[in-house]
């Protein structure tokens, strides 16, 4: 195959023996890309400032061969570094690493074009850096709109088995939305007040609905957007254990929703690394 160019975020990188570094990207056009950057790591390196986490950058890629598919960067440029503002500001920091984890898992391994699920991470990025909103309300916000984004929206509005316009106090994980009364089966959460709607005005960026919540929506509608994306996913997120949002409040819960549990840092990625099934559509 040909060296492609293309532009991407970086979400991740390993080091890589005594000067190199495999970097992990979203792009725009191939989807998520791992590559070996040589000698990145050396003081005369001129692409390795370009190429951290947080950075916007553009990139020409070998693509690799054999079991491994590691590509090799050949080029790299910065279009735009987010890096210093986030990592300054503890809380903008690990929002922004939950962006950047959710936004690899939901990219997935099939190298399919994600310029939706990119714009929305770059913007949400862009938010945290800048200050605009709440770092935790920034992440809640992209977790439910790439949900969205890759076919996984919550339904909010409705009963999800029988269709019956709500509001509905349950929430049931595995259903993927809001029960009624009829329809709810175990394990469902008894939503507070205001929690739906909270959640809708996130999906649809309705901010000045956003701000008016409670603490207690506010930690509530966070745990159910961690759960419904980690439900997904099939898998808990490492990252969001570290954002400071306060315990998850469930009322009158028949079962507590999963929350993430920290583990040990990821290896060295091995020849086939873990895959996260991903569509995009539309972003909102």
């Amino acid at each position: 195959m040909h060296p492609f160019t293309d532009t991407g975020l970086v979400v991740r990188t390993y080091d890589l023996g005594e000067a190199d570094r495999i970097v992990t990207l979203l792009t725009r056009d191939h989807g998520l890309v791992r590559a070996v950057a040589r000698a990145v790591r050396r003081t005369r390196s001129r692409m390795g400032a370009s190429l951290e986490p947080f950075a916007v950058v553009e990139v020409q890629i070998a693509p690799g061969r054999g079991r491994s598919g590691l590509g090799t960067v050949r080029q790299a440029s910065s279009r735009e570094s987010l890096a210093r503002p986030l990592v300054a500001d503890y809380p903008a920091y690990t929002s922004g690493c939950v962006v950047l984890e959710t936004a690899e898992r939901l990219a997935g391994e099939d190298g399919a074009p994600t310029p939706r699920l990119l714009g929305l991470a770059v913007g949400a990025l862009r938010s945290l850096a800048e200050h605009r909103r709440p770092p935790g309300l920034v992440a809640d916000a992209f977790l439910l709109r790439a949900m969205a984004a890759s076919g996984w929206e919550p339904v909010l509005d409705c009963c999800v088995n029988c269709g019956v316009v709500g509001p509905h106090r349950a929430f049931h994980v595995a259903s993927g939305g809001t029960v009624c009364v009829h329809c709810r089966p175990q394990g469902c959460a008894m939503l507070t007040p205001g929690v739906a709607e909270h959640l809708s005005a996130l999906l649809a960026g309705r901010w000045d609905a956003v701000t008016v919540s409670s603490p207690a929506v506010v930690r509530q509608a966070s745990g159910i957007a961690a759960a419904h994306l980690q439900w997904h996913l099939e898998r808990d997120l490492r990252s969001l254990p570290l954002v400071d949002r306060g315990v998850i409040d469930l009322v009158q819960s028949d079962e507590p929703l999963p929350v993430a549990q920290p583990f040990p840092a990821e290896p060295l990625p091995a020849e086939h690394l873990e895959e996260s099934r991903a569509r995009t559509t539309q972003i909102p």
